[in-house]
């Protein structure tokens, strides 16, 4: 895998000319951009990307490497009610688009994810990248490159040369809130009926060890339900795994910036909703150009 020269943060700009409304703002003068929003997990990035896009026309292509797979719902985090703000439902791409089992790669993801850009462009809505998997995200602002090939190579994309200048937003959140989130949103899962997923999942024939490779709630609980672990030490490890999951995000992320020169615009997770937007909204309207 080699990167290209692109150092700081490089990401889409629609090709939409002259006026466009955003929040409710005239921006003036310039194409508008899409924007990424990233954070650990637990952070409340989905929300507020499906929050802000209802705001400026948006359309979320998520950037989860397990949120691809159909039927790893609860394990995920697939919240799709996230995505109906006031009634309206928030297009959403890439969930959903591969079976359990099946090798998905961040080649692929690139690909897709240059498939979905294309699509909302053309549409004249605005990209909104948002997830946690720092790789992928990496994969779309870095413009990486891969010896991997296939029938539509990301690299001979015309939208590489837009694929600059456009807006990083990261939710920053206080560690340990962080860890009462996670120990809170576990429990919700399992009184949700993540057991019963990975349950259904293996009867579906996907294999233990497939699911155990997916890590953090598909590798613990199927051990809990092959017989590897008690209750007790699936929470316990889990937790543990969780926690440590995303202190893993938080270091990527800030390696993306400090040493690889990506620049993002933190904002505090925990401001309200209505503030974030605004916040958002402002860094993008001067991300307009």
């Amino acid at each position: 895998m080699n990167k290209s020269n692109y150092t700081s943060a490089e990401l889409f700009t629609p090709p939409l000319e002259g006026t466009g409304e955003v929040g409710g703002e005239v921006v003036r003068g310039g194409r508008r951009k899409g924007l990424t929003i990233l954070g650990p997990t637990a952070c409340g990035k989905t929300t507020l990307a499906a929050h802000l896009a209802a705001q400026i026309g948006g359309e979320i292509i998520s950037a989860d490497s397990r949120q691809v797979y159909r039927g790893m719902d609860i394990g995920t985090g697939k919240d799709l009610d996230d995505y109906i703000i006031g009634g309206i439902h928030i297009p959403y791409h890439l969930i959903d688009i591969a079976e359990p089992g099946e090798r998905y790669s961040v080649y692929q993801f690139q690909r897709d994810f240059l498939r979905c850009y294309d699509d909302i462009l053309r549409r004249h809505k605005v990209p909104i990248l948002c997830g946690g998997t720092g790789l992928y995200i990496e994969s779309i602002v870095r413009h990486y490159q891969f010896e991997e090939k296939g029938d539509a190579e990301p690299e001979d994309s015309p939208y590489w040369e837009e694929l600059e200048g456009g807006l990083i937003i990261g939710l920053k959140i206080d560690r340990e809130l962080r860890r009462r989130r996670i120990t809170t949103r576990l429990h919700q899962r399992l009184d949700e009926g993540m057991v019963d997923e990975i349950q259904g999942l293996l009867k579906r024939g996907v294999s233990s060890e497939r699911l155990i490779r997916y890590g953090l709630e598909y590798k613990y609980v199927t051990q809990y339900v092959i017989g590897q672990l008690s209750y007790e030490e699936m929470v316990r490890l889990l937790e543990i795994a969780i926690h440590q999951f995303a202190k893993r995000q938080m270091t990527y992320f800030r390696g993306m910036e400090e040493r690889r020169g990506v620049k993002i615009h933190w904002i505090d997770a925990t401001l309200p909703m209505d503030e974030k937007v605004k916040q958002c909204i402002g860094l993008y309207s001067s991300a307009t150009i």
